[in-house]
């Protein structure tokens, strides 16, 4: 009886057991398709390519070329010594303003007058002499040769009448042919002499005696001009209106030849002398906006326009560089001659444009692209560029604005075209 009571019991178990175990496989089923969609989803996030990424947005951007320079008056005037001699006076000081043809300061020109004085004894012989060459000779010479000349014409006169004398004795047998002969060639002579002094009187001298006279005149001319030259030179005055900046002499210093005295010039009006690179000529326009800063005024900055584009191309040290010029405006003097300033020249600019960080922009023969993140996927978009500058290019075409844009990949894996990406920094 107790074995046939318990088969009851015993089936019930089993019952129980099944139920369990068929629940605990549907579970287990349950976690190998969780575990299944869970590695689906980990592939699918593996694919993606981590970018970081900005939006394109509207500004101003400039394209500009950085160099250095040296600031210069734009009118400046300087005197050297013409010759070796002693400061006489100096009449002025460093900073002063002076006006136009105010006296600087003098040299000693004892040994400039000396020079002068005899080059203008020598201009005034060879006056003399061509005064004399274009007369006949000197004013003696002159009264000699009219004298003499008007008893040649005497003594040809009496020369004339001794002959035809001669000749009508002659036919009436009273003279011999020998006494003809004899005044024929008494009149030849007179006649010659009379020639003579004649040609003295009208061309006493040759073309070459004449030439020569002439070119000793304008020789002596020429040296009374620079030793007057010379002279003027020992007074150094000033051309213009504008301010002593520069005044290495001292009153009593000896100087020689060339040696600098003073420069002056309108500094409120400068200009600067600058170097570019080779490759960047070819940006460069007469007019360009130029903004120049001193770093011993930060803050400061000074506007101009270019003047000068560089025409040809010099080395120096390891640069090949071309040479521009720029005026700038300097009303309260504070540019100072020869300083070294920092020069930027903006060769273009465009306002309210749509830029994009230089990054974004890639190029692929010759084509210049960038990735647009749309939805989740990467799309290449082709675009047209226009002004850059080291941060930022300009978009001309092919881009909307507000378009958000590739920069690159944060981590592993290439943007290309239709790639699933998550965007992990903005």
């Amino acid at each position: 009886m107790d074995i046939l009571a318990l088969k009851p019991q015993t089936g019930e178990k089993g019952n129980f057991l099944a139920a369990k175990n068929k629940r605990a496989l549907k579970v287990g089923g349950l976690i190998a398709a969780a575990v299944l969609l869970l590695a689906a989803f980990a592939s699918l996030r593996g694919s993606e390519v981590a970018v970081r990424a900005v939006h394109a947005r509207r500004e101003s951007i400039s394209n500009t070329i950085s160099t250095n320079g040296k600031a210069e008056p734009a009118q400046n005037f300087e005197a050297h010594a013409p010759l070796a001699t002693t400061v006489k006076r100096l009449l002025v000081h460093e900073g002063d303003r002076v006006r136009p043809g105010q006296l600087l300061l003098q040299l000693d020109d004892a040994e400039v007058r000396s020079l002068a004085a005899r080059a203008l004894a020598r201009l005034r012989a060879a006056e003399a002499a061509l005064k004399a060459v274009q007369a006949g000779g000197t004013h003696e010479e002159v009264l000699t040769t009219r004298s003499e000349l008007v008893k040649a014409r005497t003594e040809l006169d009496a020369a004339r009448r001794n002959l035809e004398a001669t000749r009508r004795l002659q036919q009436g047998g009273a003279a011999s042919a020998a006494e003809v002969q004899e005044a024929e060639n008494r009149l030849k002579r007179a006649q010659a002499e009379v020639n003579l002094l004649e040609q003295k009187q009208t061309a006493r001298y040759s073309a070459p005696e004449v030439a020569r006279v002439r070119a000793e005149q304008a020789e002596a001319q020429t040296a009374y001009a620079a030793a007057q030259d010379l002279l003027r030179q020992t007074n150094i005055r000033s051309p213009l209106a504008g301010t002593v900046y520069y005044l290495p002499v001292r009153q009593g210093a000896y100087v020689n030849p060339g040696d600098l005295l003073v420069q002056v010039a309108d500094l409120s009006k400068m200009q600067v002398r600058a170097f570019v690179d080779e490759p960047e000529i070819g940006r460069l326009q007469q007019g360009q906006r130029v903004t120049i800063t001193w770093d011993a005024l930060p803050g400061r900055t000074w506007e101009g326009t270019l003047t000068r584009v560089p025409t040809t191309v010099t080395t120096r040290g390891p640069r090949t560089v071309g040479e521009i010029t720029c005026h700038i405006e300097n009303p309260d003097g504070k540019v100072l001659p020869n300083v070294n300033v920092n020069v930027l020249v903006t060769t273009a600019q465009h306002q309210n444009t749509l830029t994009v960080p230089r990054e974004a922009v890639r190029q692929d023969d010759g084509r210049r692209y960038v990735y647009e993140i749309a939805g989740e996927h990467l799309r290449r978009r082709e675009v047209q560029t226009g002004v850059s500058n080291a941060m930022r290019v300009e978009i001309t075409s092919g881009l909307s604005d507000n378009a958000l844009v590739a920069l690159g990949a944060a981590g592993r894996g290439a943007l290309r075209d239709g790639a699933p990406v998550r965007v992990v920094q903005q």
